[in-house]
């Protein structure tokens, strides 16, 4: 059983009258000029100052008569804290020091006077009457001595004792210094002027408890306070504190008030609940919290500090209020505004030996400025199989988990769930998962962060070296078809197919190919703004091209009968008109995509859990689908007239070559759409770059690749007799 204890004593004890003397020699000397020269117009014999020095040493049974029985003749049974005692000769001992020697008071001499409270607060009333007149009795409100002796009061202890001694001490203006009192009351210094609390701030204490049960890990403890206000105040305010660092009490016990005068039994009755408490195996750290009179069954721990010499000062509250200084300890000593000790509380390892005897070993610090702990200097208990023990309602929640507060328990008493998809924990007994940064992505354990890779289609992957192969293909195969063309130029079937048109159809598609290009590696934002506008246009030039050159066939053959007027249509100038007109059309569709909403570069961190899109963003949507229905649009009527010219003299016809290329296309891009829309980042981009290959290689297929044949393989077909003879049997 690891218990901590919370002393509502918490302050300097044993040799902290040492340093009130210090405090009241520093300021007495500061004004030793004033008083000194008083004291020696008056005689040059050494003034006598008194201080109080206010303990509870015995322990014991006060019955407050009631004047209805007979009082009990037996007396008051109690009996000594030794604890306590040395209080007393601590406060001896530094009078002493102080008065032998010369060089500290000049002409003054500290008498005191020592007054045992019992722990009883209608003692310490009585006690401290008895101070104020020096035992002369103690009239209200009427000075029958030289009070003016009197310079300080040291003591009090409990909360109790001291608030009532100070408000006697107020009411004559003369400084009290407690060292044992924690209740808020004595905190207003409005109320009580004269009242300065030689303990630090009590606040440290719950945060430095706080921090303490959290180092260690202990989230399920059992508590133990005083049957007074002071133990309600630390529950009350220890227990928010608890609740918002997800440490919960699994049981609450008050120490009853025991008396020497009890009998054995009913003492034994009264604490065994505390008892079976303790030594239960539902949880291993306790927190206790008491005074002297309540703690008495366990051995209380004080901070101290060994100081080679002190001295005193006056008080002057003025003066106390301004102090500030570092004693031999190397302690900062200094009062804030509301009279309260500056300072912190030392972590106390309690080592306990056979033979009931014990050592305590200073382990760590708690402060208002930090918390600190030798963790290694810790002795535990040898019962305890881990070290340091544990004690948790639960076990703890892995990395990559969660907690699940179980409906109707406590906070600390809950379930583990592992985190939802795209989120982490990265610590024990996380309260929840968080997601990462937009640029990394949860680990396969959820426990950390990944950073995304970039993801974009490159020439090194698999995929992109394939596409950009193909591409380069196509482009061979474009160039390889012009080259016969251009080299065949003067034979019959490159002139029936119109030459100018063919070349720059070819042209056009030879860039359409090079377009892929452009989809292909790291884009940036020159290369967004140029991938889907310079791809439309040439396209739609490419199937202008197509268009002209099916009306041309058309207009060819309507041309050869006689008086028809369409003669003077047929050449170059319909076949310019409609590529300028159709490829004018889809430059200003890009002008305005361009000017309104144009494509840009985008980092897409949320399609994909691993990775980091780097893509081009369409800009407008709409733009990107006008463009696409316009060569639609293109495709359609090209499809359509040539569709109708199927069965037109062969001599002339391409018709059916158009036709059927039309039908690749529209086939091609009509399923390009959804696929389009169903993919992400590089395989969107790899869908676009497939359709581009298709759609123009079928363009390059149909039309040119049978004429190729002929030119290559079967040029005994490109003559002029045979054309000749097939449009004799036509007609």
């Amino acid at each position: 059983m690891t218990v901590i204890k919370s002393d509502a004593l918490g302050s300097p004890i044993e040799l902290l009258d040492f340093q009130l003397m210090l405090l009241l020699l520093l300021l007495y000397h500061s004004s030793s000029k004033h008083l000194t020269a008083s004291m020696c117009r008056k005689d040059d014999l050494s003034k006598e100052i008194f201080l109080g020095e206010f303990v509870s040493i015995t322990l014991g049974n006060f019955i407050v008569p009631d004047f209805q029985n007979c009082p009990d003749e037996s007396g008051t049974t109690a009996y000594l804290i030794p604890k306590n005692y040395q209080h007393v000769l601590a406060f001896i001992f530094a009078i002493c020091e102080i008065n032998k020697n010369a060089k500290l008071l000049p002409n003054v001499t500290f008498g005191f006077k020592i007054y045992d409270n019992l722990f009883n607060s209608r003692q310490a009333c009585w006690n401290t009457m008895d101070f104020l007149f020096l035992g002369k009795g103690n009239p209200l409100n009427y000075n029958c001595a030289k009070v003016d002796n009197i310079m300080a009061v040291i003591g009090g202890l409990t909360s109790e004792n001291s608030i009532q001694m100070a408000n006697i001490l107020t009411t004559y203006k003369i400084p009290q210094l407690s060292y044992g009192a924690f209740d808020p009351v004595i905190r207003d210094n409005i109320q009580l002027p004269s009242f300065y609390r030689m303990v630090p701030n009590e606040e440290t204490q719950y945060a430095g408890i706080v921090q303490l049960l959290r180092h260690f890990g202990w989230n399920w403890i059992g508590l133990i306070v005083s049957d007074d206000d002071s133990g309600e105040t630390f529950l009350q305010t220890l227990r928010p504190n608890l609740l918002k660092s997800h440490i919960c009490i699994a049981w609450t016990m008050v120490i009853p008030l025991v008396t020497a005068i009890m009998p054995y039994e009913i003492i034994e009755a009264k604490l065994q609940p505390i008892y079976s408490a303790l030594f239960s195996n539902e949880i291993n750290v306790t927190l206790v919290s008491g005074d002297v009179q309540s703690l008495e069954g366990l051995r209380i721990i004080i901070h101290s500090a060994e100081i080679s010499e002190m001295i005193s000062l006056e008080r002057l509250h003025s003066i106390l209020r301004s102090i500030h200084f570092n004693n031999s300890a190397g302690e900062e000593i200094s009062f804030d505004e509301n009279g309260n000790l500056a300072g912190g509380y030392d972590i106390i390892n309690l080592v306990t030996f056979p033979n009931e005897s014990f050592q305590r070993v200073t382990v760590g610090k708690m402060d208002p400025q930090a918390f600190t702990i030798n963790r290694s200097a810790v002795i535990w208990h040898p019962k305890f199989q881990q070290m340091p023990p544990s004690s948790t309602c639960v076990e703890s929640c892995y990395p990559g988990q969660s907690m699940l507060v179980q409906l109707g328990k406590q906070v600390c008493c809950y379930d583990c769930v592992e985190c939802p998809k795209g989120r982490i924990s990265v610590q024990w007994d996380a309260e929840e998962c968080k997601r990462c940064p937009d640029d990394q992505y949860p680990n396969k354990n959820q426990d950390r962060c990944v950073p995304k890779d970039i993801s974009y289609l490159s020439y090194e992957e698999s995929l992109g070296s394939v596409l950009a192969s193909l591409t380069l293909f196509h482009c061979v195969t474009t160039v390889v078809v012009l080259w016969c063309f251009i080299q065949y130029h003067s034979t019959p079937i490159v002139k029936a197919s119109n030459w100018n048109i063919t070349c720059t159809l070819l042209s056009s598609l030879l860039f359409c190919f090079l377009c892929s290009f452009l989809f292909i590696g790291k884009p940036g934002e020159i290369v967004c703004l140029l991938r889907q506008t310079v791809f439309a246009i040439v396209f739609s030039t490419a199937i202008a091209c197509v268009l002209a050159k099916t009306i041309t066939v058309v207009l060819a053959f309507m041309a050869t009968k006689p008086g028809n007027r369409i003669r003077k249509w047929v050449g170059m100038r319909l076949a310019v008109l409609v590529i300028i007109f159709s490829s004018l059309i889809q430059v200003s569709i890009c002008i305005v995509w361009l000017a309104t909403s144009p494509p840009f570069l985008e980092l897409d961190v949320d399609s994909q859990v691993d990775q980091i899109i780097m893509q081009c963003n369409e800009g407008s949507g709409f733009m990107f689908y006008v463009v696409l229905g316009y060569m639609g649009l293109l495709a359609i009527i090209s499809f359509m007239v040539a569709f109708f010219a199927r069965k037109l003299p062969d001599s002339y016809n391409e018709a059916k070559l158009i036709t059927f290329s039309m039908l690749v296309f529209c086939t091609v891009w009509v399923s390009f759409v959804p696929t389009y829309l169903s993919m992400k980042g590089k395989y969107m981009v790899a869908v676009e770059i497939f359709s581009i290959l298709a759609s123009s290689g079928g363009l390059l297929g149909c039309i040119f690749l049978p004429k190729l044949y002929i030119i290559v393989v079967r040029s005994d077909l490109n003559t002029r007799d045979q054309l000749r003879r097939k449009k004799d049997g036509y007609s």
